[in-house]
């Protein structure tokens, strides 16, 4: 955790994910509101990494064909290397 202040945030569980939590809780003997937050960290974390995915298709998607898109000479060194490392 990067920054030091807390803050309280009250979640309401439905009652099956409440169980498995304080199950996971008990198994790893770490305090649920510690996998809690860490579960919420690895969502933002995966969103990030969705919306960052989303942000270069859409960039690719309105260069296509234009003088942004991919060098055609790049790309076939490119696929070329790569098949070579399979090698």
């Amino acid at each position: 955790m990067k920054d030091s202040t807390l803050r309280n945030f009250h979640v309401p569980l439905p009652e099956d994910l409440y169980g498995r939590l304080r199950e996971e809780a008990s198994r790893t003997k770490k305090p649920a509101t510690v996998l809690a937050r860490y579960a919420i960290e690895d969502w933002l974390e995966q969103r990030k990494k969705v919306e960052l995915r989303e942000a270069i298709a859409a960039y690719a998607a309105r260069n296509a064909g234009t003088e942004h898109d991919l060098d055609e000479d790049l790309e076939e060194a490119s696929v070329a290397h790569l098949l070579s490392e399979k090698e």
